[in-house]
């Protein structure tokens, strides 16, 4: 991110801000679609967030981490989304210009779809290491930072995280005992 152009918004530059809103808003949105599942979600995040970014970047003391306070403050957003979130509503499908469009593309699909369904088993806090991490990229250091943890439990959260990932994914790939089902208990 340009330092120059957070300095200007920071000093109250309405059109550096909105420069800067522009630059940020895809790979805000990236993170809260990762974080919430949900696009209608993840906009209003999205949106919120850019609204306290510009409602307190005069407090940002560094213009150099505008990055990490701005992945904090939409983590916040995020929080607030998911539990504003009625239980009601049907989760996101998978998005037209991602879907595949031949046959070979069926298998992909399935382990998206299989990906997808252990991902929202995971805890809020678990889905914002592994999407700051691995989605944004972010290096440890800086995945604490916005989420204002030590390094350390960010580090335990991944790692929890990811075991908890490979073990749903397990559990799914199973087939179910017949006998079970003849019982009405699935394992």
């Amino acid at each position: 991110m340009d330092e120059e152009l957070v300095v200007r918004a920071k000093g109250g530059d309405p059109e550096a801000f909105r420069t800067l809103a522009i630059a940020s808003h895809p790979r805000l949105f990236s993170v809260a679609f990762g974080i919430l599942r949900d696009r209608s979600l993840a906009e209003d995040a999205t949106q919120q967030a850019l609204i306290d970014v510009w409602r307190h970047l005069r407090g940002l003391r560094d213009p150099g981490r505008f990055e990490g306070w701005s992945y904090r403050i939409l983590v916040h957003s995020c929080q607030a989304e998911a539990r504003r979130r009625p239980s009601w509503l049907p989760d996101d499908v998978v998005p037209r210009e991602r879907a595949p469009v031949t046959i070979a593309g069926f298998g992909r699909v399935d382990d998206r779809d299989q990906l997808e369904r252990a991902f929202r088993r995971l805890s809020f806090e678990h889905r914002a290491v592994v999407v700051l991490h691995h989605l944004a990229e972010l290096p440890l250091e800086e995945v604490a930072r916005a989420l204002g943890l030590k390094v350390g439990t960010v580090k335990s959260r991944l790692h929890r995280a990811m075991e908890e990932l490979r073990a749903a994914i397990e559990a799914d790939a199973r087939p179910a005992d017949p006998m079970s089902l003849e019982r009405g208990t699935v394992r």
